[in-house]
């Protein structure tokens, strides 16, 4: 039961996430972009122009939905690593290791929503430092540390995606967005994160109960 409860916290959290982006973003008078802006960009409190790293006008007269989403996705992630313990990961360093950084970027995901980036600008980036770096760690060692009941699959999916999260997160750090803006790469480093959270959580509330 209680790792139903952490698989349910996952998907909730995702898809609340989603939610609250698209009713954020549809409340712009200017339109948003998803290559052009930052995911942050929803959670500014102020309406400004933001000279870095790219020239853009901010405007997000629903921000506090947005950080609450952030809040509550944060939270719904540490909830789900602290539930679905034996049910998903095995014992040893891995899984543990595997579950302190994914815990990091709940930590990081809760941060950046008390913090948006124009009120504290230095909190705001340890929390997305937390979520696109820590987080994606955590999600190559899962490939290691998942039960051996696991299907293969979310475990090469889990390796797979972390590469690519972490690679994009380099190029968005070097400001090398290789066409697909600011916003579109800063998005391939943070989704693979939440896909897969969202998958596994699915797949654990379709399955059978399991003994946690």
């Amino acid at each position: 039961m209680r790792a139903r409860i952490g698989y349910a916290a996952w998907v909730a959290g995702v898809v609340q996430f989603f939610v609250a982006h698209g009713t954020v973003q549809a409340a712009w008078a200017q339109p948003y972009s998803w290559a052009a802006n930052n995911v942050s960009d929803l959670g500014n409190a102020h309406c400004a122009m933001q000279p870095d790293p790219t020239p853009r006008y901010i405007c997000s007269p629903e921000h506090g939905l947005m950080n609450g989403s952030f809040i509550a996705l944060g939270t719904l992630l540490l909830l789900g690593v602290a539930l679905t313990g034996r049910a998903l990961w095995r014992q040893g360093r891995a899984a543990a290791a595997a579950r302190v950084l994914l815990a990091g970027a709940g930590v990081g995901f809760v941060l950046v929503g008390l913090a948006p980036a124009d009120v504290n600008e230095n909190l705001h980036i340890l929390g997305a430092l937390l979520i696109m770096g820590t987080g994606n760690i955590g999600l190559l060692l899962a490939a290691f540390g998942l039960a051996d009941n696991a299907p293969a699959l979310l475990r090469r999916a889990a390796g797979l995606l972390s590469v690519l999260a972490v690679a994009a997160f380099g190029l968005f750090l070097s400001h090398h967005y290789l066409g697909l803006g600011m916003g579109g790469m800063e998005r391939v480093a943070l989704l693979p994160l939440l896909a897969w959270s969202f998958t596994v959580g699915l797949r654990g509330l379709l399955r059978p109960a399991v003994r946690a």
